[in-house]
């Protein structure tokens, strides 16, 4: 155990930014696994409105500094190139 003011600091600092970390990291994997699951029932408009989701969220995440803004735009880009595959 810690005995030191600022390591003591540092443990709760750490346990609260994991905490976040994993909240942002579940709704990342929640968000596209909702537009996989359209795209897998064949429902292009529900499709359409997850990847709407997808791309605004993504980039939100981008200016709090949790994504950097290629991983985003991959994100998105691999997404969309599943919901156009449906009406092709």
């Amino acid at each position: 155990m810690a005995h030191h003011k600022s390591a003591l600091k540092r443990i709760r600092q750490t346990e609260k930014r994991t905490k976040r970390n994993r909240w942002y990291k579940t709704r990342i994997k929640n968000i596209t696994k909702a537009v996989l699951a359209a795209v897998e029932a064949g429902d292009k408009e529900k499709a359409v409105e997850a990847v709407k989701v997808a791309n605004r969220e993504f980039h939100k995440y981008v200016n709090k500094g949790i994504l950097k803004k290629n991983t985003a735009s991959r994100k998105v880009s691999r997404l969309m190139a599943k919901v156009n595959a449906l009406s092709a």
